[in-house]
Protein backbone atom coordinates (compact mmCIF):
# COMPACT_ATOMS: atom_id res chain seq x y z
CA UNK A 1 0.00 0.00 0.00
CA UNK A 2 2.88 2.71 0.71
CA UNK A 3 4.77 1.85 -2.10
CA UNK A 4 1.80 1.72 -4.26
CA UNK A 5 1.11 5.30 -2.28
CA UNK A 6 4.60 6.29 -3.36
CA UNK A 7 4.04 6.09 -6.49
CA UNK A 8 0.49 7.53 -7.31
CA UNK A 9 2.37 10.90 -5.57
CA UNK A 10 5.31 10.51 -8.02
CA UNK A 11 2.87 10.78 -10.98
CA UNK A 12 0.81 13.40 -9.57
CA UNK A 13 3.74 15.41 -9.05
CA UNK A 14 4.66 15.03 -12.69
CA UNK A 15 1.30 15.53 -13.99
CA UNK A 16 1.74 18.88 -12.28
CA UNK A 17 4.76 20.08 -14.16
CA UNK A 18 4.04 18.91 -17.02
CA UNK A 19 0.77 20.69 -17.64
CA UNK A 20 2.33 24.20 -16.10
CA UNK A 21 5.32 23.44 -18.82
CA UNK A 22 2.56 23.41 -21.37
CA UNK A 23 0.97 26.15 -20.04
CA UNK A 24 3.95 27.87 -19.80
CA UNK A 25 4.73 27.15 -23.83
CA UNK A 26 1.67 28.29 -24.63
CA UNK A 27 1.43 31.39 -22.74
CA UNK A 28 4.88 32.39 -24.60
CA UNK A 29 3.20 31.79 -27.66
CA UNK A 30 -0.06 33.91 -26.94
CA UNK A 31 2.35 37.05 -25.42
CA UNK A 32 3.91 36.92 -28.75
CA UNK A 33 0.39 37.22 -30.85
CA UNK A 34 -0.17 39.93 -28.56
CA UNK A 35 2.51 41.93 -29.14
CA UNK A 36 2.08 41.80 -32.63
CA UNK A 37 -1.43 43.11 -32.35
CA UNK A 38 -0.08 46.06 -30.30
CA UNK A 39 2.63 46.67 -33.21
CA UNK A 40 0.25 46.44 -35.54
CA UNK A 41 -2.65 48.81 -34.29
CA UNK A 42 -0.83 51.14 -31.68
CA UNK A 43 -3.84 50.50 -28.86
CA UNK A 44 -3.29 50.72 -25.57
CA UNK A 45 -5.78 48.68 -24.32
CA UNK A 46 -3.98 45.67 -26.40
CA UNK A 47 -0.86 46.64 -24.57
CA UNK A 48 -2.48 46.23 -21.42
CA UNK A 49 -3.32 42.66 -22.16
CA UNK A 50 0.10 41.90 -23.37
CA UNK A 51 1.25 43.47 -20.18
CA UNK A 52 -0.92 40.43 -18.55
CA UNK A 53 0.36 38.09 -20.43
CA UNK A 54 3.91 38.91 -19.63
CA UNK A 55 2.91 38.59 -16.25
CA UNK A 56 1.15 35.11 -17.24
CA UNK A 57 4.61 34.11 -18.43
CA UNK A 58 6.53 35.52 -15.26
CA UNK A 59 3.96 34.10 -12.87
CA UNK A 60 3.49 30.79 -14.98
CA UNK A 61 7.74 30.14 -14.63
CA UNK A 62 7.64 30.80 -10.17
CA UNK A 63 4.56 28.54 -10.56
CA UNK A 64 6.83 26.02 -12.34
CA UNK A 65 9.85 26.66 -9.83
CA UNK A 66 7.07 26.08 -6.65
CA UNK A 67 5.82 22.62 -8.49
CA UNK A 68 9.58 21.16 -8.51
CA UNK A 69 10.11 22.23 -5.07
CA UNK A 70 7.35 21.12 -3.71
CA UNK A 71 8.12 17.61 -5.32
CA UNK A 72 10.75 17.03 -3.12
CA UNK A 73 10.54 14.26 -0.83
CA UNK A 74 10.04 15.18 3.64
CA UNK A 75 13.45 15.63 4.80
CA UNK A 76 14.79 16.80 8.94
CA UNK A 77 14.54 20.29 7.76
CA UNK A 78 10.84 20.39 6.45
CA UNK A 79 9.13 17.16 8.53
CA UNK A 80 5.57 18.04 6.75
CA UNK A 81 6.66 18.71 3.37
CA UNK A 82 7.45 21.31 1.06
CA UNK A 83 4.06 21.83 -0.20
CA UNK A 84 3.31 25.05 1.01
CA UNK A 85 6.06 26.99 -1.38
CA UNK A 86 2.60 26.83 -3.33
CA UNK A 87 1.07 29.51 -1.58
CA UNK A 88 4.26 31.81 -1.89
CA UNK A 89 4.00 30.94 -5.67
CA UNK A 90 -0.02 32.17 -5.69
CA UNK A 91 0.92 34.81 -3.59
CA UNK A 92 3.80 36.31 -5.86
CA UNK A 93 1.35 35.86 -8.99
CA UNK A 94 -1.12 38.02 -7.26
CA UNK A 95 1.64 40.83 -6.53
CA UNK A 96 2.51 40.43 -10.23
CA UNK A 97 -0.65 40.86 -11.19
CA UNK A 98 -1.58 44.30 -8.82
CA UNK A 99 1.40 45.91 -10.61
CA UNK A 100 0.12 44.99 -13.86
CA UNK A 101 -3.63 46.24 -13.07
CA UNK A 102 -1.59 49.49 -11.76
CA UNK A 103 0.07 50.20 -15.12
CA UNK A 104 -2.81 49.33 -16.98
CA UNK A 105 -4.94 52.03 -15.35
CA UNK A 106 -1.84 54.61 -15.98
CA UNK A 107 -1.69 53.78 -19.57
CA UNK A 108 -5.27 53.87 -20.33
CA UNK A 109 -5.53 57.29 -18.28
CA UNK A 110 -1.96 58.34 -20.20
CA UNK A 111 -4.28 57.44 -23.55
CA UNK A 112 -7.09 59.53 -22.47
CA UNK A 113 -5.12 62.55 -22.20
CA UNK A 114 -2.95 62.53 -24.95
CA UNK A 115 -4.54 60.01 -27.85
CA UNK A 116 -3.80 58.63 -31.02
CA UNK A 117 -5.27 56.97 -33.86
CA UNK A 118 -5.40 53.27 -34.01
CA UNK A 119 -4.29 51.07 -37.20
CA UNK A 120 -5.06 47.90 -38.86
CA UNK A 121 -7.75 47.48 -36.16
CA UNK A 122 -9.30 44.50 -38.13
CA UNK A 123 -6.44 42.59 -37.55
CA UNK A 124 -6.16 43.41 -34.57
CA UNK A 125 -9.62 41.85 -33.21
CA UNK A 126 -8.40 38.75 -35.09
CA UNK A 127 -5.58 38.65 -33.02
CA UNK A 128 -7.02 39.14 -29.78
CA UNK A 129 -9.81 36.30 -31.02
CA UNK A 130 -6.99 33.61 -31.14
CA UNK A 131 -4.96 34.55 -28.04
CA UNK A 132 -8.41 34.63 -25.91
CA UNK A 133 -9.71 31.82 -27.17
CA UNK A 134 -6.31 30.59 -26.05
CA UNK A 135 -6.30 31.72 -22.89
CA UNK A 136 -9.76 30.52 -22.10
CA UNK A 137 -8.93 26.53 -22.87
CA UNK A 138 -5.51 26.83 -20.67
CA UNK A 139 -7.17 28.63 -17.83
CA UNK A 140 -10.40 25.95 -17.42
CA UNK A 141 -7.75 23.01 -18.13
CA UNK A 142 -6.01 24.43 -15.38
CA UNK A 143 -8.70 25.40 -12.90
CA UNK A 144 -9.86 21.65 -13.28
CA UNK A 145 -6.50 20.03 -13.13
CA UNK A 146 -5.76 22.25 -10.21
CA UNK A 147 -8.93 21.24 -8.16
CA UNK A 148 -8.32 18.00 -8.82
CA UNK A 149 -4.77 17.47 -8.17
CA UNK A 150 -5.28 19.88 -5.22
CA UNK A 151 -3.11 22.40 -6.57
CA UNK A 152 -2.55 25.96 -5.82
CA UNK A 153 -0.67 26.99 -8.01
CA UNK A 154 -2.37 25.14 -11.12
CA UNK A 155 -5.23 26.99 -9.97
CA UNK A 156 -4.30 29.95 -9.81
CA UNK A 157 -1.95 30.73 -13.13
CA UNK A 158 -5.87 29.00 -14.46
CA UNK A 159 -8.03 31.72 -12.57
CA UNK A 160 -5.08 34.56 -13.91
CA UNK A 161 -5.22 32.78 -17.63
CA UNK A 162 -9.68 33.17 -17.21
CA UNK A 163 -9.72 36.61 -15.59
CA UNK A 164 -7.18 37.41 -19.21
CA UNK A 165 -9.97 35.83 -21.25
CA UNK A 166 -12.50 38.01 -19.74
CA UNK A 167 -10.48 41.56 -20.51
CA UNK A 168 -10.05 39.72 -24.17
CA UNK A 169 -13.50 39.72 -24.32
CA UNK A 170 -13.64 43.61 -23.46
CA UNK A 171 -11.37 44.27 -25.95
CA UNK A 172 -12.20 42.83 -28.57
CA UNK A 173 -16.10 44.78 -28.00
CA UNK A 174 -14.24 48.03 -27.66
CA UNK A 175 -11.95 47.45 -30.57
CA UNK A 176 -15.29 46.27 -32.47
CA UNK A 177 -16.63 50.24 -31.48
CA UNK A 178 -13.64 51.89 -32.19
CA UNK A 179 -13.58 50.49 -35.62
CA UNK A 180 -17.38 51.23 -35.89
CA UNK A 181 -17.26 54.78 -34.49
CA UNK A 182 -13.52 56.02 -34.84
CA UNK A 183 -14.22 57.40 -31.25
CA UNK A 184 -10.51 56.27 -30.03
CA UNK A 185 -11.00 56.96 -26.20
CA UNK A 186 -12.96 53.32 -26.07
CA UNK A 187 -9.75 52.09 -25.95
CA UNK A 188 -8.08 54.01 -23.14
CA UNK A 189 -11.41 53.23 -21.25
CA UNK A 190 -11.06 50.14 -21.45
CA UNK A 191 -7.51 49.53 -20.57
CA UNK A 192 -8.30 51.63 -17.42
CA UNK A 193 -11.17 48.68 -16.94
CA UNK A 194 -9.42 45.90 -17.37
CA UNK A 195 -6.37 47.60 -14.99
CA UNK A 196 -9.61 47.35 -12.27
CA UNK A 197 -10.54 44.14 -13.03
CA UNK A 198 -6.94 42.31 -12.73
CA UNK A 199 -6.55 44.80 -9.11
CA UNK A 200 -9.59 42.80 -7.79
CA UNK A 201 -8.10 39.84 -9.11
CA UNK A 202 -4.87 40.07 -8.01
CA UNK A 203 -5.97 41.37 -4.16
CA UNK A 204 -8.11 37.72 -4.44
CA UNK A 205 -5.47 35.47 -5.06
CA UNK A 206 -3.16 37.08 -2.68
CA UNK A 207 -6.14 37.01 -0.07
CA UNK A 208 -6.48 33.50 -0.60
CA UNK A 209 -2.69 32.61 -0.38
CA UNK A 210 -2.15 34.42 2.73
CA UNK A 211 -5.33 32.76 4.58
CA UNK A 212 -3.50 29.32 3.33
CA UNK A 213 0.14 30.20 4.65
CA UNK A 214 -1.91 31.34 8.31
CA UNK A 215 -3.37 27.32 7.98
CA UNK A 216 -7.26 29.19 7.87
CA UNK A 217 -9.72 26.78 8.36
CA UNK A 218 -11.14 25.41 5.30
CA UNK A 219 -14.49 24.43 6.40
CA UNK A 220 -15.11 23.62 2.63
CA UNK A 221 -12.81 20.70 2.90
CA UNK A 222 -13.66 19.97 6.34
CA UNK A 223 -17.32 19.53 5.16
CA UNK A 224 -16.30 17.00 2.82
CA UNK A 225 -14.18 15.42 5.23
CA UNK A 226 -17.01 15.05 7.76
CA UNK A 227 -19.33 13.85 5.17
CA UNK A 228 -17.33 10.95 4.35
CA UNK A 229 -16.70 10.04 8.56
CA UNK A 230 -20.54 10.21 9.12
CA UNK A 231 -20.70 7.84 6.01
CA UNK A 232 -19.14 5.39 6.85
CA UNK A 233 -19.38 5.49 10.89
CA UNK A 234 -18.35 2.41 12.93
CA UNK A 235 -19.81 1.56 16.10
CA UNK A 236 -16.66 1.83 18.19
CA UNK A 237 -15.97 5.29 16.88
CA UNK A 238 -17.75 7.15 19.55
CA UNK A 239 -16.56 10.20 18.83
CA UNK A 240 -14.52 12.26 17.26
CA UNK A 241 -13.40 16.21 18.35
CA UNK A 242 -9.98 18.39 18.16
CA UNK A 243 -10.71 17.56 14.43
CA UNK A 244 -8.05 20.21 12.74
CA UNK A 245 -6.73 20.30 9.10
CA UNK A 246 -3.40 21.90 7.62
CA UNK A 247 -2.78 22.16 4.06
CA UNK A 248 0.76 21.97 2.59
CA UNK A 249 0.25 22.22 -1.62
CA UNK A 250 -1.73 19.25 -2.43
CA UNK A 251 -0.77 17.41 0.92
CA UNK A 252 -3.33 17.43 4.01
CA UNK A 253 -2.40 17.11 7.62
CA UNK A 254 -5.00 16.07 9.94
CA UNK A 255 -5.49 16.37 13.62
CA UNK A 256 -8.11 14.66 15.75
CA UNK A 257 -9.33 12.46 18.53
CA UNK A 258 -11.06 9.99 18.78
CA UNK A 259 -13.02 8.17 21.75
CA UNK A 260 -12.56 4.55 21.84
CA UNK A 261 -14.11 1.49 24.22
CA UNK A 262 -11.58 1.99 27.30
CA UNK A 263 -11.56 -1.69 27.37
CA UNK A 264 -10.43 -2.25 24.30
CA UNK A 265 -6.45 -3.68 23.78
CA UNK A 266 -4.10 -1.16 22.15
CA UNK A 267 -4.11 -3.58 19.13
CA UNK A 268 -7.36 -3.41 18.72
CA UNK A 269 -7.92 0.83 18.85
CA UNK A 270 -4.80 1.38 17.15
CA UNK A 271 -6.73 -1.13 14.40
CA UNK A 272 -9.68 1.57 14.50
CA UNK A 273 -7.55 4.39 14.33
CA UNK A 274 -6.35 3.15 11.07
CA UNK A 275 -9.79 2.57 9.92
CA UNK A 276 -10.12 5.97 10.09
CA UNK A 277 -7.00 7.39 7.93
CA UNK A 278 -7.98 4.32 4.98
CA UNK A 279 -11.28 5.30 4.81
CA UNK A 280 -10.93 9.22 4.14
CA UNK A 281 -7.78 8.45 2.11
CA UNK A 282 -9.82 5.66 -0.16
CA UNK A 283 -12.54 8.05 -0.74
CA UNK A 284 -10.74 11.35 -1.63
CA UNK A 285 -7.69 12.36 -3.87
CA UNK A 286 -6.18 14.36 -0.92
CA UNK A 287 -2.61 12.95 -0.07
CA UNK A 288 -3.54 12.74 3.56
CA UNK A 289 -0.91 12.48 7.02
CA UNK A 290 -3.36 11.80 9.91
CA UNK A 291 -2.25 12.46 13.76
CA UNK A 292 -4.54 10.91 15.65
CA UNK A 293 -4.89 10.00 19.41
CA UNK A 294 -7.13 7.92 20.74
CA UNK A 295 -9.41 8.87 23.94
CA UNK A 296 -10.47 6.23 26.19
CA UNK A 297 -15.02 6.64 26.50
CA UNK A 298 -16.02 8.00 30.20
CA UNK A 299 -19.07 7.34 31.68
CA UNK A 300 -20.96 10.49 29.83
CA UNK A 301 -19.80 9.18 26.59
CA UNK A 302 -22.52 6.11 26.83
CA UNK A 303 -25.88 8.43 26.34
CA UNK A 304 -23.97 8.47 22.63
CA UNK A 305 -22.27 5.29 22.75
CA UNK A 306 -24.25 2.59 20.60
CA UNK A 307 -22.05 -0.60 21.58
CA UNK A 308 -24.92 -3.01 22.23
CA UNK A 309 -22.96 -5.70 24.01
CA UNK A 310 -20.60 -3.42 26.02
CA UNK A 311 -20.52 -5.10 29.39
CA UNK A 312 -19.16 -1.84 31.41
CA UNK A 313 -22.59 0.90 29.84
CA UNK A 314 -23.08 2.77 32.91
CA UNK A 315 -26.11 5.17 31.21
CA UNK A 316 -28.37 4.07 29.32
CA UNK A 317 -27.75 4.80 25.06
CA UNK A 318 -30.09 7.93 24.03
CA UNK A 319 -29.06 8.73 20.35
CA UNK A 320 -26.10 8.68 17.89
CA UNK A 321 -24.50 12.47 17.34
CA UNK A 322 -24.45 13.22 13.75
CA UNK A 323 -21.09 15.03 13.24
CA UNK A 324 -20.38 18.30 12.03
CA UNK A 325 -18.42 21.62 11.84
CA UNK A 326 -19.54 22.54 15.38
CA UNK A 327 -19.08 19.48 17.19
CA UNK A 328 -15.57 17.68 15.80
CA UNK A 329 -13.66 20.89 16.02
CA UNK A 330 -14.19 21.80 19.78
CA UNK A 331 -11.44 19.71 22.01
CA UNK A 332 -14.77 18.37 23.84
CA UNK A 333 -16.13 14.82 24.28
CA UNK A 334 -19.50 14.36 22.69
CA UNK A 335 -22.39 13.64 24.92
CA UNK A 336 -26.00 14.18 25.17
Amino acid sequence: MDSQNKINKQDISKLKIKYMIWVLVGGIAILCIKFWAMRLTGSVAIFSDALESIVNVLSGSVALFSLLYAAKPKDEDHPYGHGKIEFISAGFEGALILIAGIVMIYKGGNFLLHPHELTKIDYGILLVILAGLANGIMGVFLVKKGKLLNSPSLFADGKHLLSDTYTSIGLILSLVLINLTDWVYFDGIVSIIMGIWVLIVGFRIIKNSVASLLDKADTNRIEHIIQILNKNRRTKWIDIHNFRVQKYGSHLHIDCHVTLPWYDTLEESHEEVSKVREIVAKETNYDIEFFIHSDPCIPISCSICSISSCLHRQNEFSQTIDWSVDNLIPNKKHTI
